[in-house]
């Protein structure tokens, strides 16, 4: 089959966050949406199909989750990335920033610490402060235009109070697939120190040709008894609108303890489409993702070229896998706020402000390239223009 990724699908007017929030919250309407991490393209047609028939029926109470649901993930993760899952492994959550907060509440205390290696998705931070735990952060380090981790730093930071690591992987902002050393390393450090990983691996899917996602707690038994995967259709098919998602742990005593924070916090019953969304795409969405791998990488090399021969001081590196990319803006040598009306009010594209990522990128933008490529030429002309007025 073939997918049409070209065709511009006007979202405005359908209450959609990533285009009503320029005019709504920041008063530029004519902006080019290219913030939150959701998708300009329509879902695979196996998700739209599988919706259509099940909205069709017309009936829609509440929904119970058939076995065929975790049957399907786990099929996915088999195939997709060599990972053996038992459907009892899976428990049911409505999204990856919910189930952040579930672990923390369930496997720390007041009072103890957790770790994030900054810059890092922001929800990170609040899942930390906001259920009372101190937030201990594990900076990357930025060499030769890659993010690495800073093992040396992690182990100075860990003490008898710190419980946990919450692992971006692949990472968002900064687009790092991160490698088997790497992975096994930190795995190595985490089983010395008794840490818990809660490992968000939301993008795992959204890998480009050269790398490959490697999910944490597939290196060996020792590590997945302490680690607790979350995951998605959201990002992959874009349907986080869906609101629904899972976690996989092997441990028992993990699974149940996360299952008691979520219900603890009143979650008990799915939502119905999603259910039907998540199972259609994890069993007929594979060539569609295919298909979008290729056009994502084509739209970051577009991006990348054009960064190079035609936007001066700005700079951008491939990501490694996402459809998120840096752009480093530290040579207009503008304050984070500065850099943010630039693009903003200037340049007429909205993206999000690195400082919120920490204070690694501040100086930098997080670009969302996953719209058509017409669409990414438009707001890469934008950007010229402000730069040349």
């Amino acid at each position: 089959m073939t997918f049409d990724f070209d065709t511009v699908v006007d979202r405005r007017g359908t209450d959609a966050l990533k285009w009503e929030a320029p005019a709504c919250k920041w008063g530029a309407p004519e902006a080019i949406p290219m913030w939150v991490a959701d998708m300009d393209f329509v879902s695979p047609p196996a998700v739209v199909e599988a919706l259509a028939r099940r909205v069709e029926h017309g009936v829609f109470g509440y929904a119970s989750t058939p076995p065929s649901v975790f049957e399907a993930i786990a099929s996915w993760m088999k195939t997709r990335h060599g990972w053996e899952v038992r459907p009892d492994w899976l428990s049911r959550a409505p999204g990856v920033v919910p189930s952040l907060y579930a672990c923390v509440r369930a496997f720390s205390g007041p009072g103890d610490s957790v770790l994030v290696q900054t810059p890092v998705y922001h929800p990170f931070f609040s899942a930390v402060e906001l259920s009372g735990r101190r937030l201990i952060r594990n900076s990357l380090r930025l060499e030769a235009g890659r993010w690495r981790m800073d093992f040396d730093d992690l182990v100075r930071k860990i003490d008898d109070r710190t419980k946990m690591i919450i692992l971006c992987s692949p990472h968002n902002p900064v687009g790092r697939v991160w490698t088997e050393e790497e992975l096994r390393t930190l795995a190595e450090i985490c089983l010395a120190r008794d840490l818990i990983v809660v490992s968000d691996e939301i993008h795992g899917d959204l890998v480009f040709h050269g790398h490959r996602h490697i999910p944490l707690a597939a290196l060996g038994p020792e590590i997945a008894a302490r680690t607790i995967t979350l995951g998605a259709p959201s990002k992959t098919f874009n349907i986080a609108g869906l609101a629904t998602s899972f976690a996989i742990a092997s441990d028992r005593v993990l699974r149940e303890g996360f299952r008691r924070e979520l219900a603890a916090a009143g979650f008990d019953l799915p939502n119905a489409l999603g259910l039907t969304a998540m199972e259609a795409a994890y069993r007929r969405g594979g060539a569609w993702l295919e298909a979008l791998l290729d056009y994502l990488s084509a739209g970051a090399d577009l991006a990348v070229r054009y960064f190079e021969e035609r936007l001066g001081p700005l700079r951008l590196s491939k990501p490694e896998g996402t459809f998120l990319a840096l752009v480093d803006g530290r040579g207009l040598d503008l304050a984070p706020k500065e850099l943010d009306e630039f693009f903003l009010r200037k340049a007429g594209v909205c993206l999000s402000g690195g400082a919120i990522f920490g204070r690694e990128t501040e100086g930098f933008a997080r670009m969302n390239f996953a719209c058509p490529h017409a669409v990414l030429r438009e707001a890469l002309e934008r950007i010229e223009r402000a730069l040349a007025g």
